[in-house]
Protein backbone atom coordinates (compact mmCIF):
# COMPACT_ATOMS: atom_id res chain seq x y z
CA UNK A 1 0.00 0.00 0.00
CA UNK A 2 1.29 3.16 -0.92
CA UNK A 3 2.59 5.89 1.71
CA UNK A 4 0.22 8.94 1.62
CA UNK A 5 1.97 12.28 1.50
CA UNK A 6 1.45 12.79 4.95
CA UNK A 7 4.00 9.68 6.02
CA UNK A 8 6.47 10.88 3.27
CA UNK A 9 6.50 14.73 5.26
CA UNK A 10 7.40 12.86 8.26
CA UNK A 11 10.69 11.92 6.65
CA UNK A 12 11.67 15.32 7.05
CA UNK A 13 14.69 14.95 9.47
CA UNK A 14 15.07 18.56 11.87
CA UNK A 15 18.57 19.77 12.21
CA UNK A 16 19.07 17.88 15.27
CA UNK A 17 18.29 14.70 13.50
CA UNK A 18 20.80 15.90 10.87
CA UNK A 19 23.75 16.20 12.68
CA UNK A 20 23.26 13.09 14.89
CA UNK A 21 22.59 11.48 11.38
CA UNK A 22 26.28 13.18 10.70
CA UNK A 23 28.08 11.76 13.71
CA UNK A 24 26.91 8.27 12.54
CA UNK A 25 28.01 9.29 9.18
CA UNK A 26 31.67 10.29 10.13
CA UNK A 27 31.83 7.40 12.52
CA UNK A 28 31.48 5.06 9.65
CA UNK A 29 34.15 6.96 7.59
CA UNK A 30 36.43 6.17 10.50
CA UNK A 31 35.35 2.21 11.11
CA UNK A 32 33.22 0.42 8.06
CA UNK A 33 31.53 -1.66 10.86
CA UNK A 34 29.13 1.78 11.84
CA UNK A 35 28.02 1.97 8.21
CA UNK A 36 25.76 -0.68 9.87
CA UNK A 37 23.70 1.61 11.26
CA UNK A 38 22.82 3.53 7.90
CA UNK A 39 22.48 0.75 5.82
CA UNK A 40 19.68 -0.74 9.04
CA UNK A 41 18.40 2.59 8.59
CA UNK A 42 18.00 3.43 5.01
CA UNK A 43 17.72 -0.21 3.33
CA UNK A 44 13.74 -0.27 3.26
CA UNK A 45 13.51 3.22 1.55
CA UNK A 46 16.32 2.65 -1.29
CA UNK A 47 14.21 -0.48 -1.97
CA UNK A 48 10.74 0.55 -2.28
CA UNK A 49 12.34 3.51 -4.10
CA UNK A 50 14.05 0.88 -7.00
CA UNK A 51 11.27 -1.57 -6.98
CA UNK A 52 9.22 1.78 -8.01
CA UNK A 53 11.51 1.78 -10.64
CA UNK A 54 11.05 -1.82 -11.63
CA UNK A 55 8.35 -3.76 -10.64
CA UNK A 56 10.84 -6.28 -10.41
CA UNK A 57 11.78 -7.78 -6.28
CA UNK A 58 15.02 -9.83 -7.41
CA UNK A 59 16.46 -6.97 -9.64
CA UNK A 60 15.49 -4.58 -7.35
CA UNK A 61 17.24 -6.85 -4.47
CA UNK A 62 20.37 -6.57 -6.63
CA UNK A 63 20.00 -2.78 -7.41
CA UNK A 64 19.92 -1.93 -3.84
CA UNK A 65 23.25 -4.56 -2.86
CA UNK A 66 24.89 -2.51 -5.61
CA UNK A 67 23.94 0.95 -3.80
CA UNK A 68 25.08 -0.01 -0.02
CA UNK A 69 28.09 -1.43 -1.35
CA UNK A 70 29.34 1.81 -3.85
CA UNK A 71 28.19 3.74 -0.59
CA UNK A 72 30.25 1.75 1.74
CA UNK A 73 33.28 2.05 -1.04
CA UNK A 74 32.66 5.85 -1.66
CA UNK A 75 31.59 6.85 1.92
CA UNK A 76 35.42 8.56 2.89
CA UNK A 77 34.15 11.05 -0.30
CA UNK A 78 30.76 11.80 1.33
CA UNK A 79 30.30 15.46 2.69
CA UNK A 80 27.34 16.64 4.70
CA UNK A 81 25.46 19.44 3.17
CA UNK A 82 22.42 20.15 5.43
CA UNK A 83 20.62 17.24 3.84
CA UNK A 84 19.92 13.59 5.25
CA UNK A 85 22.56 11.17 4.03
CA UNK A 86 19.49 9.45 2.48
CA UNK A 87 19.69 12.38 -0.45
CA UNK A 88 23.53 10.92 -1.26
CA UNK A 89 22.04 7.49 -1.72
CA UNK A 90 18.99 8.13 -3.44
CA UNK A 91 21.75 9.69 -5.86
CA UNK A 92 23.63 6.46 -6.19
CA UNK A 93 20.16 4.01 -6.41
CA UNK A 94 18.76 6.86 -9.28
CA UNK A 95 22.11 6.12 -11.23
CA UNK A 96 21.96 2.20 -10.85
CA UNK A 97 18.91 2.19 -12.17
CA UNK A 98 19.34 4.13 -14.95
CA UNK A 99 22.69 2.67 -16.08
CA UNK A 100 21.12 -0.93 -15.69
CA UNK A 101 18.33 0.11 -18.37
CA UNK A 102 20.47 1.59 -20.51
CA UNK A 103 22.51 -1.15 -20.56
CA UNK A 104 19.72 -3.52 -20.99
CA UNK A 105 18.44 -0.92 -24.01
CA UNK A 106 14.80 -0.51 -22.01
CA UNK A 107 12.85 2.26 -20.70
CA UNK A 108 12.19 2.01 -16.97
CA UNK A 109 8.63 1.83 -15.03
CA UNK A 110 7.07 4.04 -13.82
CA UNK A 111 4.69 3.27 -10.92
CA UNK A 112 1.76 5.25 -10.42
CA UNK A 113 -1.65 5.38 -8.33
CA UNK A 114 -4.61 6.99 -9.04
CA UNK A 115 -4.85 9.59 -6.54
CA UNK A 116 -0.82 10.71 -7.87
CA UNK A 117 -2.52 11.02 -11.35
CA UNK A 118 -5.12 13.28 -9.46
CA UNK A 119 -2.41 15.64 -7.62
CA UNK A 120 -0.45 15.50 -10.96
CA UNK A 121 -3.11 16.98 -13.19
CA UNK A 122 -5.21 19.62 -11.34
CA UNK A 123 -6.84 20.24 -8.48
CA UNK A 124 -9.72 22.10 -10.22
CA UNK A 125 -10.67 18.55 -11.77
CA UNK A 126 -12.32 16.33 -9.14
CA UNK A 127 -11.52 12.99 -9.86
CA UNK A 128 -9.52 11.78 -12.13
CA UNK A 129 -10.67 8.48 -14.29
CA UNK A 130 -9.04 6.00 -16.15
CA UNK A 131 -8.61 7.50 -18.94
CA UNK A 132 -6.45 10.59 -17.24
CA UNK A 133 -4.67 7.77 -15.89
CA UNK A 134 -4.12 6.29 -19.73
CA UNK A 135 -3.00 9.64 -20.70
CA UNK A 136 -0.55 10.65 -17.84
CA UNK A 137 1.57 6.88 -18.40
CA UNK A 138 1.67 8.13 -22.22
CA UNK A 139 2.76 11.65 -21.36
CA UNK A 140 5.03 10.65 -18.57
CA UNK A 141 6.69 8.13 -21.17
CA UNK A 142 7.23 11.30 -23.37
CA UNK A 143 9.20 12.91 -20.71
CA UNK A 144 12.97 12.83 -20.47
CA UNK A 145 14.37 10.98 -17.83
CA UNK A 146 16.04 13.79 -15.62
CA UNK A 147 12.26 14.98 -16.06
CA UNK A 148 10.69 11.61 -14.60
CA UNK A 149 13.14 11.91 -11.48
CA UNK A 150 12.29 15.20 -10.91
CA UNK A 151 8.06 14.09 -11.00
CA UNK A 152 8.82 11.10 -9.07
CA UNK A 153 10.77 12.62 -6.46
CA UNK A 154 8.82 15.59 -5.63
CA UNK A 155 5.06 14.13 -6.23
CA UNK A 156 5.30 10.44 -5.71
CA UNK A 157 8.21 10.25 -2.94
CA UNK A 158 7.18 13.37 -1.83
CA UNK A 159 10.70 14.79 -1.32
CA UNK A 160 11.65 18.02 -0.21
CA UNK A 161 12.88 20.00 -2.74
CA UNK A 162 16.32 20.79 -1.19
CA UNK A 163 16.63 17.18 -0.92
CA UNK A 164 15.60 16.28 -4.29
CA UNK A 165 18.48 18.95 -5.65
CA UNK A 166 20.81 17.40 -3.72
CA UNK A 167 19.77 13.41 -5.26
CA UNK A 168 19.96 15.27 -8.82
CA UNK A 169 22.85 17.92 -8.36
CA UNK A 170 20.88 20.78 -9.17
CA UNK A 171 20.32 24.29 -7.45
CA UNK A 172 16.94 24.16 -5.63
CA UNK A 173 15.73 27.24 -7.32
CA UNK A 174 16.46 25.04 -10.42
CA UNK A 175 14.73 21.59 -9.28
CA UNK A 176 11.18 24.22 -8.32
CA UNK A 177 11.38 25.69 -11.81
CA UNK A 178 12.22 22.79 -13.86
CA UNK A 179 9.51 20.46 -11.74
CA UNK A 180 6.45 22.80 -12.21
CA UNK A 181 7.48 23.64 -15.79
CA UNK A 182 7.22 20.21 -16.39
CA UNK A 183 3.77 19.78 -14.21
CA UNK A 184 2.30 22.48 -16.35
CA UNK A 185 2.94 21.00 -19.59
CA UNK A 186 1.62 17.56 -18.42
CA UNK A 187 -1.52 19.15 -16.67
CA UNK A 188 -2.44 21.36 -20.27
CA UNK A 189 -1.85 18.11 -22.03
CA UNK A 190 -4.34 16.18 -19.51
CA UNK A 191 -6.70 19.03 -19.59
CA UNK A 192 -7.01 20.03 -22.92
CA UNK A 193 -7.78 15.83 -24.05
Amino acid sequence: MPESPEQNRSKVLSSSELLEEWKIVQAAQKDASAFGKLYSKYFPQIFKFIYRRTDNEQLTGDLTAQVFLKALQKIHSYSYKGVPFSAWLFRIASNEVVQHYRDIGKNRIVALENYQVKELISEEKSESNEEDLKLMIQYLGELKEEEIQLIELRFFEQRPFKEIAQIMDLTENNTKVKTYRILERLRKKIISN
